[in-house]
């Protein structure tokens, strides 16, 4: 195709082919049906008041076990020692009931990814986890299957960035570089996790993280970006977006003042604009 399609026209398509997304092209993907996927997106895996996840207990637990699904694979590319990060996320979640195993335990990861049935990408740094996710070829592969073959999609923070349109909104420093800011894109608008409306202006000097979102929507790539505040999450369900968690978001459009949205609320919208 040598001309753009919108987010939803390419998801409608029904065919092989090439699929052209900003600046990335997407190869081989047999789109026989509408995409369906379903992702749980995280503003971090702690949150004050409660222990590791907690917040999100019953969020991951409903939407696993509607799968019926008990093994998850857990990502650990945004730090550095893979095992104690992965057994972090372990201690948390195999009381719940669910066996979690990290990517580092398979001799291939696109071979773990084809044969996971949901996946865990946790947080830490946004520009060393995307590097890694380029580095392994998993980019495409995780979006695939996400958006076509039934893979469940848990991110939390950094984990959450790479889900979106790009990492451009993320609070990492750039300690590495990765091949390009784009990433996975299961859904086709940015998020900033870890949201906070403002700090201590009596002692802070600095810009906001208003001002950081702001000076984004100025750029002619920018469309519109979700802060994620701590303990919230974007549920993904197809075409239904609903935020969930124990705290809301607020949205951020150019030119427009910031919109507060609650628990509960559906942004779906969110789409289609």
């Amino acid at each position: 195709m040598s001309h753009s399609i919108s987010y939803l026209a390419l998801n409608l398509l029904k065919c092989t082919r090439n699929i052209h997304l900003g600046t990335r092209t997407f190869t081989n993907i047999n789109v026989t049906m509408e995409p369906n996927p379903q992702a749980l997106l995280l503003s971090s895996s702690n949150c004050f008041g409660f222990n590791l996840l907690e917040f999100a207990k019953k969020d991951i637990s409903e939407v696993l076990e509607k799968n019926a699904i008990s093994e998850i694979i857990f990502i650990p590319y945004a730090q550095n020692d893979y095992e104690k990060y992965t057994k972090t996320i372990q201690s948390a979640m195999v009381p719940w009931g669910f066996t979690v195993k990290g990517i580092q335990e398979f001799p291939d990861p696109n071979t773990a990814i084809n044969s996971a049935k949901a996946i865990f990408i946790g947080g830490g740094n946004t520009f060393l986890l995307l590097k890694r996710l380029y580095e392994n070829n998993l980019v495409e592969q995780i979006r695939k299957r996400v958006m076509y073959e039934n893979l469940i999609y848990i991110g939390s923070s950094a984990g959450t960035n790479v889900a979106t349109k790009s990492i451009h909104t993320t609070n990492d420093m750039p300690i590495v570089y990765p091949p390009t800011f784009d990433a996975i894109s299961l859904i086709p608008f940015n998020i900033n996790p870890h949201y906070i409306e403002k700090p201590d202006l009596d002692k802070h000097r600095g810009e906001t993280r208003d001002q950081r979102i702001g000076e984004f929507l100025q750029m002619p790539h920018a469309n519109y970006v979700l802060g994620l505040k701590e303990g919230s999450i974007l549920h993904v369900n197809k075409n239904l977006l609903i935020i969930k968690g124990v705290a809301g978001a607020v949205l951020f459009k150019k030119g427009q003042d910031k919109c507060e949205i609650p628990v509960g609320e559906d942004v779906s919208y969110l789409l289609h604009e």
